[in-house]
């Protein structure tokens, strides 16, 4: 089977290469899986690069998530590779235990852009910062994977969104996803936006997976009793929160790492699944997908998500 894997830390286009290797076979536990198609997420591109937390032994063949069909009994399954990485490739082991059904309405590139964002966007939104019905969340990054998650689930949870993205194309796009104020922050500053759109109450949640200076801007434009979420560092700055700060606003700077849930409380997951898959069922989300490639065409994939040039997710088809 054709396989992508990465042999040495670096750049993706100069350190992977799509192989020839042979078709893994499933220990007890583990299903073999024909892969339909499978998301591009940014950890795809720090994980080749030597620079996310987990750090796989080389040669690895990265990506995270996949729609494919078992092998054994048709079955249309979602979720991640046994093991870590291993999705960008023509078959793939998965867990039994963490392989979830898909719906027979949901497309293999949808299913493919399930798993881990809307997953993490639910465990963040309410397991980490409690959204409520009526209060006001504001999203970085709308337009991206991350992002446009967060606004479906923002808005299926009853909370009014305010989402900031790059440019018109990116504007529009979280328009179309349902956020009721976008702010443009390559020509607007967000901070006194948010103050004016809420009344001068600010944000109760923010959604941030940037960093760096779009989490210290956050900090002064969050509510009284306000949660950041902390989800990830896509401006590749990991920000330093002022302890003095977070005191005398009384908000909370909340942690997400969503993939400790599947060792920490893995049942979970089930539940959450059967939650996003009831949302999807009823139209309350449903996973943008900007643009699909062939697998031949990864390298060139991993460097348009590396430049913040696409939307939605990017999923890639054998």
């Amino acid at each position: 089977m054709r396989a992508w894997r990465v042999h040495s830390l670096g750049n993706p286009a100069e350190v992977m290469s799509l192989d020839e290797v042979d078709e893994p076979t499933p220990d007890d536990g583990q299903l073999l899986v024909q892969v339909r198609a499978a998301g591009l997420n940014f950890p795809d591109v720090l994980m080749t690069l030597g620079q996310y937390q987990e750090k796989p032994p080389l040669p690895f063949t990265p990506g995270v998530e996949l729609c494919g069909t078992v092998v054994e009994t048709g079955q249309r399954v979602l979720g991640s590779p046994s093991g870590g990485p291993g999705a960008f490739a023509e078959y793939a082991l998965v867990d039994a235990d963490a392989a979830w059904p898909v719906p027979d309405s949901m497309s293999d590139e949808q299913a493919a852009s399930l798993y881990l964002t809307y997953q993490t966007g639910h465990v963040g939104l309410h397991r980490r910062a409690a959204l409520q019905a009526g209060e006001w969340l504001l999203v970085h990054a709308g337009a991206g994977g991350v992002g446009s998650a967060a606004i479906q689930l923002g808005k299926a949870a009853g909370a009014k969104v305010i989402a900031t993205a790059g440019g018109e194309r990116k504007t529009a796009v979280c328009r179309d996803l349902g956020a009721d104020h976008v702010i443009d922050y390559t020509a607007q500053d967000f901070v006194p936006l948010v103050k004016e759109i809420t009344g001068g109450h600010g944000a109760d949640v923010v959604y941030d997976p940037v960093g760096g200076e779009v989490f210290d801007k956050s900090r002064r434009c969050v509510a009284f009793e306000g949660r950041i979420v902390v989800v990830g560092f896509t401006s590749g700055t990991i920000p330093q929160a002022p302890a003095n700060h977070a005191l005398v606003k009384n908000y909370s700077i909340v942690g997400l790492h969503w993939g400790l849930y599947r060792k920490h409380e893995p049942a979970l997951i089930g539940q959450v699944h059967a939650e996003l898959c009831r949302l999807f069922e009823a139209g309350a989300i449903s996973p943008l997908v900007g643009s699909t490639m062939p697998l031949p065409q990864l390298p060139a994939a991993m460097a348009a998500i590396a430049d913040r040039s696409t939307v939605g997710k990017v999923v890639l088809t054998p």
